[in-house]
């Protein structure tokens, strides 16, 4: 794994730690959110969280870290809204990690209820792994990459996974394939791979090439991803549109002006806004040259939203290396690992027309103990609030913190998965959901069943259309966060 590092190193020159030597200059906090540290790393219950949390169907967040634990080779650990923290798996358990280790992606769960992820280093090949795990912390690997001569099969799987509506899940690697760009796969929850694409295959790599980021499953139907390098226009990255059949087409390619003012360098995956585009971010270019938001039709016409390090000292942030998260009163939110009035990263708001609030600047407390350099995004949790991870900082010796950002939205209820035909079986995520009375899908009643203060199980009903879930409860009626498409 240690190539791996120097490589992660060579590719992130900036990152580096808050300690007691280093000035940690005071942030200004808005009005109406409070910032709170939950849990701090200590080495032995994970170190160095690199992706963001996961909301799971009985309330409570679910991560990884890339580092520590009993194998020092990284974790899946749980953590309650208040900040207990449960290491549940540790990585690379037994010589040569069959297991897995070093994983840089979170987790997603199944309807089963087990989670499914990848880790970035071991395996039986020593090039990663696809894995699932219980909610008691049993792990099994599904698949080892680079199973085949040539890694064919791909192999260094970086970025997560994403269910779709068959049930099966969707990722990509960074390395291999049959021209060594990268791939993207499906898997199926029992283990079998099928190679979709094959990065690199068209002449120069305009097609892409080394996919950090994972995929977003659309509205369409498609899914949608991005690659650090490659493209018509040199290695700056691209962004492609791909079926559930694997066939893809590249719909942008970056630094098509002079100078990239439009951006390079995009290795996070977008989001879905309400109105149909796609948002996401580059960790270079721009106006500045430390980064953008943007915004892209999902047939290619791409905006360029903002540009960081607009403001004296960077303190609007800069490097954003993770995506954006839709809120549920429709702006999108985000981190930088640089930049912010220390220099250590901040939390953003940036409304769908690009006007940027930097929310936070991180290593505002003595010793970085509120975290230091989110490589993570956020994840909203259903009661409104947002969390995260940060890469060092904490009070646990610099191994890295989970914190979470109140900026005063309700609650509201998320659906697992967000399309279905109707009859499909849908989990509803959200708060207090006790003694509710009824469930919609776009006006039509549905039939459900209450199974926790956090979870309600239900199918699409007969003549339902796409729009917005509520649900009634004692406190109110809640609404899902983004519209419930229903496939014919």
């Amino acid at each position: 794994m240690n190539g791996i590092t120097q490589l992660l190193g060579q590719l992130y020159p900036w990152r580096r730690a808050c300690t007691a030597f280093v000035l940690c200059v005071s942030a200004i906090a808005l009005p109406a959110q409070t910032f709170t540290t939950l849990s701090s790393f200590d080495g032995t219950n994970g170190a160095q969280p690199y992706a963001g949390l996961i909301q799971a169907a009985n309330g409570d967040f679910y991560g990884t870290t890339t580092s520590g634990g009993s194998g020092k080779s990284g974790t899946v650990f749980k953590v309650t809204p208040t900040g207990t923290l449960t290491t549940f798996h540790t990585f690379c358990s037994t010589t040569g990690c069959p297991d897995g280790a070093n994983p840089y992606s979170g987790l997603v769960q199944g309807s089963s209820g087990n989670f499914f992820g990848t880790t970035l280093d071991g395996g039986p090949n020593g090039f990663g792994i696809v894995y699932q795990i219980t909610t008691k912390g049993t792990e099994s690997m599904l698949y080892g990459f680079c199973s085949l001569t040539g890694c064919t099969d791909g192999g260094f799987p970086y970025a997560g996974l994403v269910l779709s509506s068959s049930g099966n899940l969707y990722g990509t690697t960074e390395f291999g394939g049959t021209h060594g760009g990268g791939t993207v796969f499906e898997i199926t929850p029992t283990g079998t791979l099928t190679t979709l694409h094959d990065f690199c295959s068209e002449s120069g790599c305009s097609d892409g090439e080394s996919p950090y980021s994972g995929l977003v499953l659309a509205a369409n139907g498609n899914f949608y991803g991005a690659t650090f390098s490659g493209g018509a226009n040199g290695p700056y990255g691209t962004i492609y549109k791909m079926t559930p059949a694997g066939a893809l087409t590249t719909i942008y390619s970056f630094c098509s002006q002079s100078g990239c003012p439009d951006g390079r360098g995009p290795d996070a995956t977008l989001v879905q806004g309400s109105g149909g585009d796609l948002y996401g971010t580059t960790s270079f270019g721009g106006a500045a040259g430390d980064g953008t938001v943007f915004k892209i039709t999902p047939t290619g016409a791409l905006t360029t939203l903002y540009s960081f390090c607009a403001e004296a000292g960077c303190a609007d942030g800069k490097t954003p290396k993770a995506g954006l998260v839709l809120g549920s009163d429709g702006n999108l939110y985000g981190t930088t690992t640089a930049g912010g009035n220390s220099g250590d990263g901040t939390v953003f708001k940036i409304t769908s027309s690009g006007i940027l609030t930097t929310l936070y600047s991180f290593c505002s407390q003595s010793g970085c103990s509120d975290g230091d350099l989110p490589y993570a995004g956020l994840m909203q949790s259903t009661n409104g609030e947002f969390y995260g991870t940060t890469y060092y900082g904490g009070s646990g010796g610099n191994f890295g913190a989970v914190f979470s950002l109140s900026l005063g939205l309700g609650p509201f209820v998320e659906t697992q998965t967000t399309s279905g035909k109707v009859g499909a079986a849908v989990d509803i995520l959200g708060t207090s959901l006790i003694g509710a009375t009824s469930v919609t899908f776009n006006g039509v009643a549905a039939v459900f069943k209450v199974a926790s203060s956090s979870e309600i199980t239900t199918t699409v009903p007969t003549g339902a259309t796409t729009g917005l879930v509520e649900v009634v409860t004692p406190g109110g009626t809640l609404i899902s966060n983004v519209p419930f498409r229903v496939l014919q």
